[in-house]
Order: C-alpha cells, then sequence, then structure tokens
C-alpha cells in the first residue's frame, strides 16, 4: 500500500501521478473501514482527501502551518503526517483525538474543535510572522457552513491591514452539520451554479487556445495578472471588497487543478481566498446520500451504513422532539431556533410540521440568542434548541439581551455534562457555572425522561428566561411514578434516611441513588434529593438536610468551580447551617476524549467512587 510509505511530513512529495491516485482510494477506503469501528466523522473527512493532499503537495509543514476550522476533517492531514496506526485508538481514553491536537504532532500547529475559528487563528500566525519576520505560509481551512459564523467575518474584515501572504480555503461543500441556510449560502450557490459565468469563461479560453502559441500564453497571463478570467466579469465581489482577493471556485476533486491555484495563492501579498467546491461523504454511497448522519458516527456496517448498536431506549433529545411537537399544537406562539443543529437537536420533526415557526440561523449561537430576545419582545415563545459548548459562545447575548430584560426565552441545553469522544473542546461541564451566574435566569435539569417533559412544558409556560441542560445519549427511565409537579426553586424528596444526604442535580440523580444502594450495603442511611433547580436553590431544603444530616453530598456532573456545590456551600454558609459538606463535581480542568463510563470513572463520578468518598468522609468524622 502506498500509505503504509507515508511516515512523516513530506513524504506524500515522492509520489508520482500515478501513486498519487492510488493513495488517493487508499484513504478513502482506510477512513471508511476504520471508522466503521471506531465511529467518528465521516462524510467530511471523504470530502478533503484531494484538497488535503493538495495541501500537502502545495505546502512544507515542517514550517508552514495549516489551521483546521473545527478540525474534525483533519483525518487524512493526519495520515500524511503518518499517524495511521493511531486511528486504532481514534477518540478513545488515551488515543489519538479526533481534532487537531498539538501535542500529537508539530503538523497541527493550533487546536481547534469550534467553528468559524480558523481565519482569526491564522490572520494571528501570519501577523507574528511579519513582526518576527519569519518565513512560512499560513493556510486556514474553513467550511461553508463555519463562514456564518460572526467570528469569521470579523477575521475578514481585519484581514486587509496584512501585506504579506495568507490564504484562505474555502471549502464549500453545501454543508456545515445540517444543510446550510442564508444570504452566503445563496451568494456561494451563484458561484457553483453561475452557467453564463462559465459558459463565458469556457468560450473565452476557448478562443484564445486557438492563437498558435500566443493564445495559451495569454490565457496564463490572465490567470496570473487577475486571479483567473473570473475576475475579469465578476467585478466588486464580495471578498474583493473586503481586501481579499479571490479565486476560484475549483474543483475539490481535481488534484492537479488545486495544485496549480495553491501555487497561484502563494504569489499573492496578502489575504486571498481560495474557493474549492468539495462532496461531502464522497466515495461512500451511504454518506453521500445522507452526509448529516455521517457527520459523527458510531461504529457501522460498512455495507449498508446502518450503526452496528441499535437505539433500545428514548434519548433526551428524542423526548425533547417529541415535548416540542406536541407543544406546537397547543401554543400557536411557540418558535424554535436553531445554529445550524437541526437534526442533532432533534428539531426536523417541528420543522417538517411548522415550518413558519423554525429558524435556523446557520452557525452563529450570538445571534440565534439575540434573535431569539427579539420574538420574545414581539410576544412569541421562543425556545432555543443548542449544544451546551456552543452555547457558551453566547454568554453576553443571555446576559445582556434576554435576562436584563426577563424575556421568556427558553434555552435547551442539549449535550450537557460529559459527551465523550469528541473530547476537550465540545465537553458541556461549564453550563452550570455560567448560566447560574445570571441573575434572573432558571436553570433546571431533569432526573430522568418524564421530568425533562415536564419542565420543557413548564419552561413554555413561564414568563421569565428559563435554561433545562439535559446530557446526550439514554434517557433515564427511573421512577415513572415519581411526576411531583414543577414548582420554580423546589426540589424533590426521593428517598429518607438519616445519616447521608446526597443533594443530586440531572443526571447525577440517578448515580445518587445506586450509591444509596452501595451505602446501605455498609450500614449508612441515605437521603437521596433530586434539586431540579440549580438556580434558584431549595433553600428551605438545603437547611433541613444540613440541620438533620451528618454529612450533605452535592453531585453535578459540572466542573466544580462556578457550579451548583460551589452555590449550595455559599448558600449554607450565608444562614450559618453549612453543617459537614462534601462536593461531588468534575475537577476544574479540561477533560480529554474516551467514552462517557470511562471519563466518570476517571473523575471520581461513578457511583463506586463517589460511595468510597463519602466512606471515607464518614469514618474520619
Amino acid at each position: 500500500m502506498i500509505l503504509d510509505q507515508l511516515h512523516k511530513v513530506n513524504d506524500i512529495k515522492k509520489l508520482d501521478e500515478s501513486q498519487l491516485e492510488q493513495l488517493r482510494d487508499e484513504i478513502r477506503s482506510f477512513l471508511i473501514e476504520s471508522i466503521s469501528v471506531t465511529g467518528g466523522h465521516l462524510s467530511s473527512n471523504l470530502g478533503v482527501v484531494e484538497l488535503t493532499m493538495a495541501l500537502h503537495l502545495c505546502f512544507d509543514l515542517t514550517k508552514d502551518k495549516i489551521v483546521w476550522d473545527v478540525g474534525h476533517q483533519s483525518y487524512t492531514h493526519k495520515l500524511l503526517t503518518g499517524r495511521q496506526d493511531g486511528f486504532e485508538t481514534l477518540r478513545q481514553y488515551g488515543g489519538m483525538s479526533g481534532f487537531p491536537k498539538t501535542e500529537e504532532d508539530p503538523a497541527d500547529c493550533f487546536n481547534t474543535g469550534h467553528s468559524s475559528t480558523s481565519i482569526s487563528a491564522g490572520l494571528g500566525l501570519a501577523a507574528a510572522r511579519e513582526i518576527s519576520g519569519e518565513d512560512y505560509h499560513v493556510i486556514s481551512v474553513i467550511g461553508d457552513g463555519a463562514l456564518t459564523g460572526g467570528l469569521a467575518f470579523e477575521a475578514m474584515n481585519n484581514a486587509s491591514f496584512l501585506k504579506s501572504n495568507f490564504i484562505i480555503v474555502l471549502n464549500d461543500n453545501h454543508m456545515s452539520i445540517s444543510e446550510n441556510v442564508g444570504g452566503l449560502n445563496r451568494y456561494l450557490s451563484n458561484f457553483r451554479t453561475g452557467d453564463v459565468y462559465r459558459d463565458l469563461k469556457d468560450g473565452v479560453e476557448h478562443s484564445l487556445n486557438r492563437i498558435p502559441v500566443v493564445g495559451e500564453r495569454l490565457i496564463k497571463q490572465i490567470r496570473n495578472a487577475k486571479s483567473g478570467i473570473k475576475q475579469l466579469f465578476v467585478p466588486g465581489m464580495f471578498f474583493e471588497e473586503m481586501g481579499i482577493i479571490y479565486l476560484g471556485p475549483v474543483d475539490g476533486s481535481n488534484l492537479k487543478e488545486m495544485q496549480r491555484v495553491f501555487a497561484d495563492a502563494k504569489r499573492v501579498p496578502g489575504p486571498v481566498l481560495v474557493h474549492v467546491i468539495t462532496k461531502k461523504g464522497e466515495g461512500y454511497e451511504p454518506a453521500e446520500r445522507h452526509p448529516a448522519r455521517f457527520h459523527g458516527t458510531e461504529p457501522f456496517d460498512i455495507a449498508t451504513g446502518i450503526p452496528l448498536k441499535k437505539q433500545n431506549k428514548a434519548h433526551y433529545t428524542d423526548v425533547f422532539s417529541t415535548v416540542m411537537k406536541k407543544m406546537g399544537e397547543q401554543e400557536p406562539r411557540l418558535v424554535a431556533v436553531t445554529a445550524a443543529m437541526e437534526d442533532g437537536t432533534g428539531l426536523k420533526r417541528f420543522h417538517n410540521l411548522y415550518p413558519d415557526r423554525f429558524f435556523d440561523v446557520g452557525i452563529a449561537e450570538e445571534h440565534a440568542v439575540t434573535f431569539s430576545a427579539g420574538l420574545a419582545k414581539a410576544g412569541l415563545k421562543p425556545v432555543v434548541a443548542v449544544y451546551s459548548t456552543f452555547l457558551q459562545r453566547a454568554y453576553d447575548e443571555i446576559l445582556h439581551d434576554v435576562c436584563v430584560q426577563k424575556l421568556p426565552v427558553v434555552f435547551a441545553v442539549d449535550r450537557a455534562g460529559l459527551v465523550g469522544k469528541d473530547g476537550a473542546t465540545h465537553q458541556g461541564i461549564f453550563d452550570l457555572s455560567y448560566l447560574t451566574s445570571i441573575p434572573e435566569l432558571t436553570v433546571m435539569a431533569p432526573k430522568n425522561k418524564w421530568e425533562l417533559s415536564d419542565m420543557l412544558k413548564y419552561a413554555i409556560a413561564a414568563k421569565e428566561p428559563v435554561a433545562i441542560r439535559y446530557p446526550r445519549g439514554d434517557a433515564c427511565d427511573l421512577w415513572k411514578e415519581n411526576r411531583a409537579p414543577i414548582v420554580k426553586g423546589k426540589a424533590e424528596l426521593l428517598a429518607r434516611g438519616s445519616r447521608v444526604a446526597l443533594f443530586a442535580i440531572g443526571s447525577m440523580v440517578e448515580t445518587a441513588w445506586q450509591v444509596r444502594g452501595l451505602l446501605a450495603e455498609q450500614g449508612i442511611d441515605v437521603t437521596v434529593v433530586n434539586a431540579r433547580f440549580a438556580a434558584p436553590l431549595d433553600l428551605d431544603c438545603l437547611r433541613e438536610l444540613a440541620e438533620t444530616h451528618e454529612l450533605l453530598v452535592t453531585m453535578e456532573e459540572n466542573v466544580k468551580s462556578g457550579g451548583m456545590g460551589e452555590h449550595v456551600a455559599a448558600a449554607l454558609a450565608d444562614t450559618g447551617k453549612a453543617g459537614a459538606l462534601l462536593r461531588v463535581a468534575i475537577p476544574d480542568s479540561f477533560v480529554e476524549h474516551g467514552s462517557v463510563e470511562q471519563l466518570k470513572q476517571v473523575l471520581g463520578l461513578d457511583a463506586q467512587s463517589v460511595a468510597e468518598l463519602i466512606l471515607d468522609k464518614v469514618r474520619k468524622a
């Protein structure tokens, strides 16, 4: 195999044209076979095989720097830098990351995980190069979906100051995670499908080619002088108006054409954008037909593309989807807002049933929140569905535009807590900290699927901002009979004991129940309380627990700093009823990739670890 000959950066440059064609096919086969076993991001990586090969052929990554936006499309890049063996442990605990990691290889020059960041980071690297007088190329690769993010526009607006070469590669595959939306998508579509331009360009090239000797030279001179014939006929383009030279569009499956354009781009004394058209899932029919399904996939059967693990239980996202559908029937003012996450957040059914009340704003979380504030101000009831890790980007908008005005916006915070294999950039372990820091925001977390349903109905009826955080994966189905009404700021007693009180929230309620069983075996009587609310806290319940138990234990799937436990400690200290308090939470650190079960054990959040911690505390008391 040609792939086996690639051990380090620049080894690809030793291959001839026929070997490059074989390598392209080998890479696609390897990715399909490998990811079918480990899971991972497939469709995006299949789409950029030739693009990545062209970048490695045209640049010297011992010194040149590629910044991958989001970074989940960097698998081919990892293969071309000699990390083939690492794919056996892709996204597993202690194994290779599914994103660029500077700790893994020097060719990963910048860690990325969220979208729309690569132009800003690349511009910083290029500016530093100018100041230090060093000599290397900087290439920022960004998808057309990520280009809807405001940070990308801020960077492009700022890029014109640069006097030296800086290359932006626009990987245009018509998709982010969900299908792209908005004016920018329509603008790029005109480039993709502009038959008038293409016919004119082809006609001019054909006419010039008929002129002996001179014709071919003229075509080459026009390309070099004006970055392609397109510049002669489409003046004042969007990117050019921002001071960025535009080259393209280029066929992302044509290796030679991309090498030619990258060679042109390297000579531009300033920022230049190369527009490359790729196809998500290319070379694997199931991924071509369903690119969103193979964006981030679990292990699957190659022949059919069907996941190997069947989903037996409803996921929290499924519960959210069902309740939104039903509430849409009952509440005509209900609207749904998401940021390029229609499928991932479970809003597809709502969209299909109520298309006029569904808004996908693209990868633009800040805009999603302030847009929703405007909807609420005008009398509608917006539900913003977004992953916890991405909602971090909209902290100011939640605070300033929603909560200062006490607007009744509902935040459905999916993927809260540990999400596992996507690693540090995607763990939703900070939302309790940043959300409970905001006045006027009610913050809730359900113990099971029925409570998520009740909380969502409560939030939609509320006349104030409410956030509900819930985890990825299977929804807990314990305590079906326990369905006490949701009352603001009131916790729920699940079991009454005497010595130790467990005050748990969200996913940790099920863990607390398991801990109760383990401690009962040691003769320790345990109270279990479902906190329900992280803000406001049930202070009456907490005071009573602190007064009547030897030890009060708070349990949350969030970092310690700013989390529920810290708020409980402060509240009890203020009342003088502190007592003995143990806070079980994630250490204040960034959590790397691995399965959720493994990570809980490592972090001490599994039932056995918590029980042992409590036993040690009780014995020392």
